[in-house]
């Protein structure tokens, strides 16, 4: 029986907000010794409340309105109750029945919701003392963390990798998160499952694959996951509702626990947190703040620069990339595309050279010196065997002499210097 996979996503993007999300500790806990940058707030100690961070809040809006969502009048914060060794608090300050936004989409994959809520500590498993240990870091525990889930819309792994892609550049083009998925600032959760081709209800199950941290990983888990699937459907079974994780070194899912209904958290709403209200000039003040979207950047490099869809995708990667490439185009002297290829091709270093500098440097390499003719009478006169072979119609032997003159005269035009060796050549 032919299937086709049903996906949706949960995509967790830590905000670079200077603070937590409930608490005055540095967001910025990478690298950092463990359990240094903690509170009694994000440490969940008796007494200690939470007080929103309003960046947060508004990047969580300005992220909302750039994926078209429509952003909700009143949101309030919930508890999400389960129990594991970094949730500090036996619960998580989360969003379940009122979240910031909802709706939107990106190409044809529609956003469910776009939520904001706490992250968790993190786990370190070692070996101390030839034991096998889980170690708890605190400092990653109340950082803002948004939440993007998507609809079951999509069917490939390669439709995920796209979504994914374009998630990442407006996150980062949006200035709100580095979203560097290799510190885990960026996190990808797909929802499979399958159902035979030409139905349209979804399946009566999903498998939630947690914490993939690379669009590479993601595509290899979704790929697995419908492959492992299709053997069980395939025996008649269906596959168990089940979160698993994805172990890189077997490149293979693995089994970690049943999957969570939102009864099974006992969500109500955070009591010590009033619900929020959003005015229309609040969310027109930050729509004003977004500027211009990559899709939207990138069709108008096409369009007003004239450069391929590939070069503009890069040149859009990023939004100081994109202003970089068009600071050195105001400048002028150079076409547009040939500053796209400089740019590209030599992986220019935009914090150390200035857009003038870059410009500078690209008309002093475009320099060409005259070529002088006794230079090329010379080059023949200590080549005699070079200029026999081309009169034997050894074609390569014009390119060693063209080489050879070159190399004293790296500016040289090398279309004039092919021009004078053939003339020369020509006259012997």
């Amino acid at each position: 029986m032919n299937y086709e996979p049903v996906i949706g996503l949960e995509i967790h993007v830590e905000l670079k907000t200077k603070s937590g999300m409930f608490c005055g500790c540095p967001a910025d806990h990478f690298g950092k010794k463990p359990n240094t940058a903690t509170c009694p707030v994000c440490l969940g100690l008796p007494g200690a409340l939470p007080v929103p961070n309003k960046k947060a809040v508004e990047w969580t809006i300005m992220l909302g309105l750039a994926l078209g969502s429509e952003i909700a009048k009143v949101s309030k914060f919930d508890r999400k109750h389960y129990f594991y060794p970094d949730l500090p608090k036996g619960y998580q300050i989360s969003q379940y029945d009122q979240p910031i936004a909802r709706g939107g989409k990106i190409g044809d994959v529609r956003i469910h919701r776009v939520h904001l809520e706490e992250d968790t500590g993190k786990l370190q498993h070692a070996t101390i003392d030839g034991k096998k240990v889980t170690l708890v870091d605190f400092n990653r525990s109340g950082v803002p963390l948004v939440e993007i889930v998507t609809e079951p819309d999509i069917h490939s792994a390669e439709e995920a990798r796209e979504f994914l892609k374009k998630l990442h550049r407006i996150v980062r083009f949006l200035g709100i998160s580095d979203a560097d998925m290799e510190k885990g600032s960026m996190r990808l959760e797909p929802n499979i499952s399958l159902r035979p081709v030409g139905q349209h209800e979804l399946p009566k199950y999903k498998v939630e694959v947690k914490n993939i941290n690379s669009f590479r990983f993601a595509v290899a888990a979704i790929n697995y996951e419908i492959e492992r699937h299709a053997r069980i459907l395939d025996e008649g079974k269906i596959p168990a509702q089940e979160t698993r994780g994805w172990d890189e070194a077997r490149g293979a899912t693995v089994s970690q626990r049943s999957k969570e209904e939102a009864a099974d958290y006992r969500y109500f709403p955070e009591p010590d947190i009033p619900p929020m209200r959003f005015t229309k000039d609040q969310i027109s003040n930050i729509k004003g703040q977004i500027g211009e979207l990559p899709d939207a950047k990138k069709g108008r490099f096409v369009r007003v620069y004239g450069l391929p869809e590939k070069d503009a995708a890069i040149l859009t990667d990023t939004r100081e990339l994109a202003d970089y490439f068009e600071a050195c185009v105001k400048i002028g002297r150079i076409p547009a595309q040939k500053l796209a290829n400089w740019i590209i091709n030599k992986k220019v270093n935009i914090d150390d050279v200035l857009p003038a500098a870059l410009i500078l440097s690209i008309l002093k390499a475009q320099e060409v010196v005259d070529v002088p003719p006794d230079l090329i009478a010379k080059v023949l006169a200590d080549n005699p065997k070079a200029m026999s072979d081309y009169k034997a119609g050894k074609q390569q032997s014009l390119m060693f002499l063209m080489g050879t003159v070159k190399r004293q005269l790296p500016k040289g035009d090398v279309k004039i210097i092919l021009d004078m060796l053939k003339k020369e050549l020509d006259t012997h």
